[in-house]
């Protein structure tokens, strides 16, 4: 029972500080008026594997970085554009560097080989350490004073909110159930924090000394890092968006930045310095930026490059779910012996279509005797493909119409909320899945049912067509709805059979 109690302690642990490849942007922010805009985007960290946590320290940005099998302390200067290092541990990692209050030094977490796990205090030039809270499985951090630290503590496996005093060595236990995202509000003397004890998280204030707390808002759903303006306005990322919220003018969130590049797909961390011109983004590579990784690798026929975009437990999976390949290995053994035997090999990208950690491409590949058009739809996580499934071109030999035809039908009679015309489109067993091979329902009366209420009750509803690839007789459509004044992405996948839609699958 102690050694099942010691693998979930250290499994909770290395999950507060999750290995994943992540970069670190810095953006100036400039305002003009009522107009807050980012600029001058740059690439600070621009190292393979884990780059995150960062702090401002004066005119230096800090940060935890992995090198040598470990993850050290790095410092960013950014007027010379440089990078040098505090830390350079052998027994651990360090973690969440962060300012020390009117000293020239720094605390950050130190997690051990061993799985100890404390929080200590740093010289900045020397890199000299000392251990604060002894006893204290400290996960964040933020100093209230310089004797007074506000934590995040791993305990009974979850986070607890602790103040600690330091001349006098007491801890006391605000509140358990808590976040990692631990701020001082400006021009105040309270600390917000992330509460974790219901369904729906929320940000509150708290007041060190005395305990008194209030809520301010709810979270964005499911994100937990934010940062303060100097203004009092909150600043949270979820996605590639930065949403924004101000206690004093604000009812609810509201967008205030949203990026558009290839880089910045899944925002993990954001931090703001004390004066409010300068903003860090810690992003998950974005998806795309991955797979289109992996597709230069593959037309440069880098068999160790390919196989760095891919999760060590990739599958490879035919539509839907016929398996493939498992795993680096198999992949290796395959697309080695392909790059050996294809010097002219290349893959074109015609048609892609991104919706959230999916990439779905169509791709025009030339062998040496042969074209081949396919399309692959990727997942990504933590900045690698973990599974990909192939489509390939299947034509109904009685076809006799062309399938894009059928689809455009359906769509017209979809957006003339014609439910007659729309089913006439569909076989009578017509079946609908969720991707992979969910089924939803089948049949045309069970069909019927289900969109004769939604259309009547739906006036605006609408659907625009972003991106379509065809593959014989399967069409794969990046669809734009609107449906009652919201707008929603998905992908649908039609497979016309005999002039009809005999199966939907949704990708959303």
């Amino acid at each position: 029972m102690r050694n099942t109690i010691v693998i979930l302690t250290i499994f909770i642990t290395s999950s507060l500080f999750s290995q994943t490849d992540t970069e670190i942007y810095l953006f100036d922010i400039i305002k003009k008026g009522e107009t807050i805009t980012l600029d001058n985007k740059r690439n600070i960290s621009n190292n393979e594997g884990y780059d995150n946590q960062p702090s401002f320290f004066d005119d230096t940005v800090l940060f935890s970085s992995t090198r040598k099998k470990q993850t050290d302390i790095a410092a960013y200067h950014i007027k010379t554009e440089k990078i040098n290092w505090i830390t350079s541990t052998q027994e651990g990692s360090e973690y969440s560097p962060t300012k020390i209050p009117n000293k020239d030094e720094i605390s950050s977490i130190r997690l051990d080989r061993d799985g100890k796990q404390l929080l200590y205090r740093y010289n900045y030039k020397t890199g000299e350490f000392k251990a604060l809270l002894e006893g204290l499985k400290v996960g964040y951090h933020t100093w209230y004073t310089p004797d007074i630290i506000v934590s995040s503590v791993l305990e009974d496996n979850a986070m607890s909110l602790i103040v600690s005093n330091l001349k006098d060595g007491s801890n006391n236990t605000l509140q358990k159930k808590v976040g990692r995202s631990l701020h001082k509000i400006p021009n105040s003397k309270l600390i917000s924090y992330i509460s974790k004890e219901n369904k729906i998280w929320k940000i509150k204030s708290i007041h060190p000394m005395t305990g008194i707390t209030q809520e301010i808002i709810n979270t964005i759903p499911d994100a937990e890092d934010m940062c303060w303006l100097p203004d009092g306005t909150i600043l949270m990322g979820k996605g590639n968006t930065i949403f924004q919220f101000n206690p004093k003018t604000d009812t609810r969130w509201s967008a205030f930045h949203s990026f558009t590049d290839k880089e910045i797909g899944n925002i993990t961390r954001i931090a703001t310095n004390i004066t409010g011109n300068l903003l860090t983004v810690v992003s998950d590579i974005s998806p795309e930026h991955i797979v289109q990784k992996q597709v230069n690798a593959y037309n440069a026929r880098d068999i160790d490059a390919f196989l760095s975009t891919y999760s060590d437990n990739i599958s490879i999976y035919n539509y839907p779910n016929t398996i493939r390949f498992t795993g680096k290995e198999e992949m290796r053994t395959y697309y080695e012996e392909k790059f050996k035997k294809e010097p002219n090999l290349h893959c074109k990208i015609k048609h892609r279509i991104v919706l959230g950690n999916k990439v779905i491409d169509e791709e025009y590949v030339t062998y040496k005797d042969r074209n081949v058009s396919v399309a692959a739809i990727y997942e990504v996580e933590n900045g690698k493909i973990i599974k990909v499934t192939f489509i390939r071109p299947l034509l109904d030999t009685n076809e006799k119409k062309n399938p894009e035809k059928i689809i455009q039908k359906q769509l017209d009679a979809y957006n003339a909320r014609d439910i007659s015309a729309f089913i006439a489109t569909y076989s009578k067993t017509i079946k609908v899945y969720n991707f992979p091979n969910k089924l939803l329902y089948e049949g045309q009366e069970k069909m019927k049912k289900n969109y004769t209420g939604f259309f009547e009750q739906t006036p605006d509803l609408n659907c625009k067509i972003k991106n379509r690839i065809i593959m014989g007789n399967t069409i794969i459509d990046e669809e734009f709805l609107t449906i009652k004044s919201k707008n929603y992405s998905a992908v649908a996948i039609y497979e016309v059979e005999n002039t009809k839609i005999a199966k939907v699958t949704f990708i959303q």
